[in-house]
């Protein structure tokens, strides 16, 4: 199996974020940006991208696939919906490495079907940032769909905690995506540390 960064994963509204964080030790950081002009959504992406050259952090854009590979971004991460429309081809022409989100048995045979470098299930709990259509998964799934993914890495996100960033790793999780709890908390730095060393302990390490 191709292991991932790291056993945390921010996920993140800004590029701020990445300095922030990525200075506080997190090496695997998704930046998800919505609603921005062209120029403005560049230019923070390009911000990302030099903070986390910074931070040896490896960086994941959320949906901006054409960006992704005109920037050599290191990872994509796509919805079943962006699926629709991006150009799998090019992407993996680029050599950026792809990660798909996936919330039922029908969307995970899809994403096998492309063979990405890691496989997101959610919501694990409940989450309140997203409006979401799916049921909390519970524990268990992360753990049935350990065993369907084979060698592809798996992503637990969804309504997660350090706490229970614990019982993900256990379940079979390799990595555990968060955003609240790592930029709505108020020492975003501190809590960085927190959830390395709890994935440490639960013998999740980075690489």
């Amino acid at each position: 199996m191709t292991r991932l960064p790291s056993p945390i994963y921010p996920v993140v509204d800004h590029p701020r974020w990445v300095h922030i964080l990525g200075g506080a030790g997190a090496r695997f950081i998704q930046l998800r940006l919505k609603e921005l002009a062209p120029e403005a959504l560049r230019s923070q992406v390009i911000e990302a991208q030099e903070a986390a050259a910074r931070h040896n952090v490896c960086l994941v854009l959320n949906d901006y696939w054409e960006l992704a590979v005109e920037l050599g971004i290191d990872y994509i991460h796509l919805g079943q919906e962006d699926l629709d429309t991006a150009d799998l081809r090019q992407v993996r022409a680029s050599g950026i490495r792809l990660g798909v989100s996936t919330h039922s048995h029908e969307e995970l045979h899809r994403a096998l079907a492309i063979n990405p470098d890691y496989i997101a299930l959610g919501p694990i709990w409940e989450t309140k940032l997203k409006k979401m259509v799916w049921a909390p998964q519970g524990t268990e799934r992360i753990t049935e769909w350990r065993a369907l993914c084979g060698d592809i890495p798996l992503v637990a996100i969804g309504g997660i905690t350090c706490e229970r960033m614990v019982s993900c790793l256990r379940a079979g999780a390799d990595s555990v995506a968060a955003v609240s709890d790592f930029i709505r908390v108020p020492d975003p730095e501190r809590q960085v540390g927190r959830w390395l060393v709890a994935a440490e302990k639960t013998g999740g390490s980075q690489n």
